[in-house]
Order: structure tokens, then C-alpha cells, then sequence
């Protein structure tokens, strides 16, 4: 009898630690362990619940391909994109970005290698903080505008927000660079939505929030 308890008791333990994160912190990927909290599915990812946060869908036509996230004057805009399995995205992406904006200064951030500074829009200049994370054959591009993006202490609310969000890639084959397609919550029918082909970062989006 204590020679099964003992076992059992062994394989609670396995299966627990088998279960914990490896990492610290995420973003996560859907299939490795990770913090079980209360998270906001919008399909391709699941973002942490934080009642400050104004959380907004960006589409292109009927496609839901990013994020936008408002809070104290500033914004975050997430995109999830799907990557090849043998390396990552962001320092191919973060070169096209420093070609596109020269005034971005690249320094190390809590995601590794970042860009900041100014960007103009529309024929005015604002601040802009770009991080990037290469995940298992997704990327996910996150954009800081206004006060967070100059202001570091303003940001680590963004920074905690990134850190716990889950991307779920699927198995489905998909193009480099292809969205990972969105959803509104609890939008079942637009699960069956046909996948995206749009390349986000060559057209802008529209925002339609969530409720």
C-alpha cells in the first residue's frame, strides 16, 4: 500500500512539474506549458485580462490580423505571424523597419534586440518603440506609440501585458509572413473564416473594438 502511494504520489509530482513553465515569463506558445489565468481568445492569440486596457481588433477588408490595445494616451499594436521553423522573423523585419524609418535607434530590450525612436505618420513625427519575439514558427510584432513609448516605467504595464500573452499557431500550412487569422471572443463561426493572405505591414489596418 505505501509502495502505490508512494508512486502515485511520484507521478503527481511528474505530471505537475511536467506541467510547469520552463520560462520565466512568455509570450507563450499554446502548446508548452504556461500560466493558467484568465485570458481574452481572440483564436490566434489569448491575451491577458487587464480591465485598464481598451482592447480593439485591426482588420484588413473582413480579416482580423492584429491588435490594438489603448491605455494612457498611449498604444500597442500585436501582430502574429507565421514563421518558418528553421529561424526567426524579427531581425530580417527589424532590418525593413530600420530601412524604412532611419531615425530608429536599435538597443536591447526585454525581448533582445529593439527599435526606438521617432517615426513620422501622416507628415508629423511620434515616438515609436518596436520589440519583436521569434517564437516555434510564429513572430509577434509589438508597436508602442505615444507616452510608452519614450516613457519606460509607463511601459512595463505593456511589457507584462506581452509577457503573458499566448499565441496559438495551429498546424494548418501557412505562408511566411501570413497572419495568424483573429477572431472576435466566443466568435465561432468566424473560426471557419478562410485564412488570411494579407501581408500586414503593407497596408493599414481598421479598428473595430471589442465588447
Amino acid at each position: 500500500m505505501f509502495r502505490r502511494r508512494r508512486r502515485e504520489q511520484q507521478e503527481q509530482v511528474a505530471e505537475a512539474t511536467a506541467q510547469a513553465p520552463t520560462r520565466e515569463s512568455g509570450p507563450w506558445d499554446a502548446d508548452e506549458p504556461h500560466p493558467d489565468t484568465e485570458r481574452i481568445d481572440l483564436g490566434g492569440l489569448r491575451l491577458p485580462h487587464n480591465p485598464a486596457f481598451d482592447v480593439r481588433l485591426a482588420s484588413v477588408g473582413d480579416q482580423h490580423v492584429g491588435v490594438v490595445v489603448l491605455w494612457e494616451e498611449s498604444s500597442l499594436q500585436l501582430q502574429a505571424l507565421a514563421a518558418p521553423k528553421s529561424s526567426g522573423l524579427w531581425e530580417e523585419v527589424r532590418a525593413k523597419i530600420k530601412s524604412a524609418a532611419k531615425t530608429l535607434e536599435e538597443r536591447e530590450g526585454p525581448f533582445g534586440a529593439e527599435l526606438v525612436g521617432k517615426v513620422t505618420v501622416e507628415g508629423s513625427d511620434r515616438a515609436a518603440r518596436y520589440m519583436g519575439v521569434d517564437g516555434s514558427r510564429w513572430f509577434l510584432l509589438a508597436v508602442v506609440n505615444g507616452r510608452a513609448a519614450v516613457d519606460d516605467e509607463l511601459a512595463a504595464a505593456f511589457v507584462d501585458f506581452i509577457k503573458d500573452i499566448v499565441v496559438v499557431r495551429g498546424d494548418e500550412p501557412m505562408a511566411r509572413e501570413e497572419s495568424i487569422p483573429l477572431r472576435r471572443p466566443n466568435d465561432q463561426a468566424a473560426a471557419e473564416q478562410p485564412e488570411v493572405r494579407e501581408n500586414p505591414f503593407r497596408r493599414g489596418p481598421e479598428i473595430s473594438e471589442i465588447r
